[in-house]
């Protein structure tokens, strides 16, 4: 049995307790059950076919397989070896130092490969284009002794005789054709004898420097244009973009090679001495077809064309020697433009260069000579400089780390001592740094726990007595709705918090009269709540209880009578069964606040009361929102009459208004706990209130009291009610 217990938990470490480790743990049964079976079938039915599909499937297990465990490999590294704050400190490390570090060296070589790429591709384009303008310059200058030899009255053939043997700076080749077009006839200049002349062709307008591309290659081309009377002249010089002219490119810079795809050459095409009859490709004045003169011989073109091929490249220039290690060949490549011969559209191919760093390092710093060692010493100079700074850098986070994760391991070995109950037990600091104040205060968390567990007891306290001043809060409300005769009420007060500010009631005067009353304190919480209760109890007082025409009133040092008078918005006189008048209530409840209350309290309150025999409603208004009289024709009437909020302001007097209330008329008073509530779309509103109430007045009064605070618990989406939601409903009806 003990043997049983012991192999049980052992077994209990091996299994996975995750889902992925269980489903990863089946596979690896069910793949090697696979891998026993193909092997029994191999060895039961050797041959090609033996084992069927199982190879596939076992193919298919074992890569989800790697996947799998590869995730549980992670999980275990971060759950076990990263368990220690060093060891996530040295990945942290890792990842902050190395990561960034490497991420800079990369961005440095692509920076250089990027930059050296460019020096090179414009060392080529550079010598590329020197040869053409050294081809331009040949070209110009035999255009203009041509041209001049003819506007001097020389002969044609005296003229190209004078031209061919001007000395230019182009190398004597056969390859490299020079052709005259003049009144219509080529002319050749320089060339091997019986070549295809070099025809304008009709795209070109103006002079042309650059590269070519016809039928047989890639060639640098320039043509100059000559006036000669009234005849146009020009010359056209082509020579061949071969090995001779890279090689000359790219000269102490490596191998550089022109591509071009895409077209019809016929490269290497032959040629062959023209039969007698035949007519010359190319005939300069006073030569007979078929003849020789002047060591021109005339050749026609053979009638076996060279094979035509669709892509055409031309290298040259030879890679530079190793200097060093480090000295690896590199390729880049670019852009290069040339034209069509036969369109003038201009057209962009690839050329490469194979090269090596020390070449275009001597070619970058050629013009400093012997100094030129120096950058290379300076900057092995400046990595080894670096490589120090970087050791000591790991040699001061590594006493940093100790420092961390001993203060750590410190605070840990104090947290389970703390778990365990024993709140005496403190840190021993040793040093002075952040480290050590965040040990110093764990050694008084445990006077500070201790203090807290009492604060939590009062806390608890002070929330049962917050309840308590919950429910008798809720007294204060009317539990029951009275019945008057002419109109049914309606009241609702819901807190944002656990007691309101907000304030309503409804006062019975008699069978026929009813007193409404709807206010807001300023503020919310207790202090809220404390004033609404002194101002319900002071409006029962005064509203029942009556007071007298006359009321004394201290006002600074000395007493003086204060009157109200009954012309005018306030009335001292009260009603005919001793109900006071809204107005004058008000100016009495603004004094009493006012005496008794800090100036940064204040009130809103409206005040209404309702004679059933009139049908009237007999109103003032303390600065609360308008009430509003939804008549059953459709109209809306606001309730305004009335002066500024209670307890801010002594001596304040308030108009009074009245308003009739006929069968199916509905009253709504309401907080703005109703109408500021926002969403993205704004606040609800005082018109989204009033639509809702139409929609929905045919129902009984506590049916429209819900649709109104479910509307607009919808229009908050569920957040936290911003502020008390007080709503009070009366709706005139018949007598019968």
């Amino acid at each position: 049995m003990r043997l049983y217990r012991f192999l049980r938990r052992k077994f209990a470490l091996v299994v996975p307790t995750s889902l992925l480790g269980q489903l990863a743990l089946y596979l690896l049964a069910v793949n090697l059950v696979l891998v026993v079976l193909h092997g029994i079938w191999v060895l039961a039915k050797p041959g090609p076919e033996a084992g069927g599909d199982l190879p596939e499937w076992i193919t298919f297990f074992n890569v989800l397989l790697v996947g799998m465990y590869s995730i549980l490999l992670v999980r275990w590294m971060r759950g076990v070896l990263l368990w220690r704050l060093r060891n996530r400190l040295i990945v942290t490390y890792f990842f902050v130092g190395v990561v960034p570090a490497v991420l800079l060296v990369a961005m440095a070589l692509i920076s250089f490969y990027i930059f050296a790429g460019q020096f090179a591709t414009f060392l080529v384009t550079s010598d590329l284009q020197a040869e053409v303008k050294a081809l331009q310059s040949a070209n110009a200058s035999r255009a203009s002794a041509l041209a001049g030899s003819l506007r001097r009255g020389r002969g044609t053939s005296a003229s190209v005789t004078e031209t061919r043997e001007l000395e230019t700076s182009l190398p004597v080749s056969s390859k490299t054709q020079v052709v005259a077009w003049y009144r219509g006839r080529p002319f050749l200049l320089q060339g091997e004898p019986g070549a295809q002349p070099l025809a304008v062709p009709g795209w070109l307008k103006e002079n042309f420097s650059g590269v070519a591309l016809d039928e047989s290659g890639l060639y640098l081309r320039a043509t100059t244009s000559e006036r000669v009377g009234n005849e146009t002249m020009t010359v056209i010089t082509s020579m061949p973009l071969d090995k001779e002219v890279v090689d000359r490119i790219a000269a102490g810079l490596g191998r550089t090679t022109f591509y071009i795809t895409g077209g019809d050459f016929n490269v290497g095409a032959d040629f062959e001495p023209t039969e007698a009859g035949e007519r010359p490709m190319v005939q300069l004045e006073g030569q007979r077809e078929g003849t020789e003169q002047r060591g021109v011989r005339v050749r026609r073109q053979s009638s076996q064309p060279a094979p035509a091929r669709s892509s055409l490249s031309v290298e040259g220039g030879r890679l530079p020697p190793r200097t060093r290690w480090l000295d690896r060949p590199v390729t880049f490549g670019a852009l290069f433009l040339f034209a069509d011969w036969k369109t003038g559209e201009e057209t962009a191919s690839l050329f490469a260069v194979r090269t090596r760093p020390s070449a275009l390092y001597a070619r970058l710093f050629g013009t400093f000579g012997a100094w030129a060692g120096a950058w290379a010493v300076a900057l092995a100079a400046l990595a080894v400089f670096l490589a120090i700074i970087a050791l000591v850098a790991v040699a001061v986070a590594i006493g940093l780390t100790r420092t961390v994760t001993g203060s750590v391991h410190a605070l840990y070995q104090a947290t389970q001592h703390i778990n365990r109950g024993d709140l005496s037990y403190r840190i021993a600091v040793r040093q002075k740094d952040q480290l050590a104040e965040l040990e110093s205060s764990f050694n008084s968390m445990s006077t500070s726990l201790q203090r807290l567990l009492v604060e939590e007891k009062e806390k608890n306290r002070l929330q049962s007595e917050l309840a308590i001043a919950q429910e008798v809060q809720n007294q204060l409300f009317p539990r029951e709705f009275p019945a008057q005769e002419g109109l049914e009420v309606h009241g609702i007060c819901r807190p944002a918090r656990i007691v309101s500010g907000d304030y309503y009631d409804f006062l019975v005067s008699g069978s026929d009269r009813l007193g409404i009353a709807l206010g807001d304190i300023s503020g919310k919480g207790i202090s809220a709540a404390l004033l609404m209760a002194t101002l319900h109890s002071a409006v029962r007082a005064f509203q029942i209880s009556g007071v007298p025409e006359r009321v004394a009133a201290t006002t600074g040092p000395g007493a003086e009578r204060h009157e109200m008078s009954a012309s005018g918005a306030s009335l001292a006189v009260a009603s005919a069964n001793g109900a006071v008048s809204p107005g004058y209530l008000l100016e009495i409840l603004n004094h009493h606040l006012y005496r008794s209350t800090t100036p940064e309290k204040y009130a809103t309150l409206f005040l209404g009361s309702y004679d059933g025999r009139a049908r009237k409603l007999q109103y003032s208004n303390a600065g609360h929102l308008p009430p509003i009289v939804l008549r059953a024709n459709g109209e809306v009437e606001r309730l305004r009459e009335g002066g500024t909020v209670l307890g801010m302001f002594d001596e304040l007097t308030f108009e009074e208004g009245s308003v009739e209330l006929r069968p199916g008329d509905i009253f709504l008073a309401f907080s703005d706990g109703i109408t500021e509530p926002e969403n993205e779309f704004g606040e609800f509103g005082e018109t989204r209130l009033i639509e809702l109430v139409q929609e929905n007045r045919h129902l009984p009064l506590p049916q429209i009291t819900d649709a109104v605070v479910g509307a607009v618990n919808d229009w908050i989406a569920g957040t936290e009610q911003p502020d008390d939601i007080t709503l009070v409903l009366a709706r005139g009806k018949s007598s019968g």
